[in-house]
């Protein structure tokens, strides 16, 4: 392979600062997709488990979010539906939000991984024994107060797992916002590779960056899921 590599532009300026600064925004969106994918989808999955037709309002936002691609998504919320909104709010979205390409980011992102997060929540709430829901409420337990007390605390620690990994995709899909302009870590690599023509160096940064950050996740849910163990089980 005839390449001049050149592996001492990643600490040149102002290259070394792009690619931190991509890896902060990487970090910031990615954190912030995950808080909104945890409340709506935490909010869904509970619904998802109660009794009646509102349980319904679950698996119709699951076949919409979850079966439309997330970079049409990010489309959609950034070009389509600042249009359907009355003229002043659109205006203030596409001219007056700081950074709506950010917002649209984390928004398009968190709400794609809630859907994913809600079938998570509600098989967790699921695999609790039906039994633990019956003595709640027969112990006067109101049905909040069940799920709060009884079968939340249980879920957890059977929703860690397969949560973990939806974690570690927000970060993955966190490079599709270079599509709608934000300059993340993928993007500020493409950056580099535009001006230096070194373009294997920055995407190996950036490949290096994307697996510390997979490994910090993962080591971290570990010591979670350890210590939210209970003693003389085989999740323990």
């Amino acid at each position: 392979m005839n390449y001049a590599w050149n592996w001492s532009v990643l600490v040149q300026s102002p290259y070394l600062g792009w690619l931190l600064e991509g890896l902060l925004t990487t970090v910031w969106i990615s954190l912030a997709a995950w808080t909104i994918a945890l409340v709506v989808g935490g909010l869904l999955g509970v619904v998802g488990s109660l009794p009646g037709l509102i349980q319904w309002v679950t698996p119709v936002y699951v076949a919409v979010f979850r079966n439309v691609p997330l970079l049409l998504q990010l489309f959609l919320w950034f070009f389509v539906v600042p249009e359907l909104l009355p003229e002043v709010a659109g205006t203030w979205v596409k001219r007056g939000l700081p950074n709506p390409e950010w917002w649209t980011a984390v928004v398009g992102i968190g709400l794609f991984t809630a859907a994913r997060v809600a079938v998570q929540v509600r098989a967790g709430i699921e695999a609790v024994a039906t039994g633990q829901l019956k003595a709640a409420l027969a112990s006067g337990l109101r049905l909040g107060q069940a799920y709060r007390f009884v079968l939340l605390p249980q879920a957890v620690r059977v929703m860690l797992p397969p949560l973990t990994s939806e974690f570690l995709t927000v970060f993955k899909n966190s490079s599709l916002a270079l599509t709608i302009g934000v300059f993340e870590m993928t993007a500020q690599s493409r950056q580099i590779e535009s001006h230096t023509f070194n373009g294997f160096e920055a995407f190996t940064a950036a490949t290096g960056a994307y697996l510390t950050i997979a490994l910090l996740v993962t080591f971290g849910m570990r010591w979670v899921e350890h210590r939210l163990a209970i003693p003389g089980t085989r999740s323990a």
